[in-house]
């Protein structure tokens, strides 16, 4: 110490006791008191668990890889985004014209 300071004590603090009853949380295993979920609480876990993405059209949809000549791919791209359709979809279209000029029936 150094001359005119002192030394100053603390006293520990008290720590306050929670308002509520808490002893039930202090089980170890506190997950074991659970009961199984009913068939209900299952669909909606599953539900609420669900990735988000884009609704299914038909049997849902297939991303795949296909090669288009540059100068068609620019064209198809303008004649999309005139109809105001994406480009998936203005290619599913033709597919479908397509198969149907075959005589091939949609399922």
């Amino acid at each position: 110490m150094t001359k005119g300071t002192s030394a100053r004590r603390t006293s520990p603090k008290k720590v306050p006791s929670p308002p509520h009853d808490t002893s039930e949380f202090d089980q170890e295993f506190l997950a074991d008191s659970f009961k199984a979920p009913s068939p209900t609480d299952k669909a909606r876990w599953q539900r609420a668990k669900r990735k988000r993405g884009r609704p299914k059209e038909g049997k849902g949809a297939k991303v795949i890889s296909v090669s288009v000549e540059k100068g068609l791919l620019a064209r198809a791209d303008r004649v999309a985004k005139r109809m105001g359709i994406s480009r998936a979809r203005l290619i599913a279209r033709g597919l479908r014209a397509v198969l149907a000029a075959e005589g091939i029936a949609a399922p």
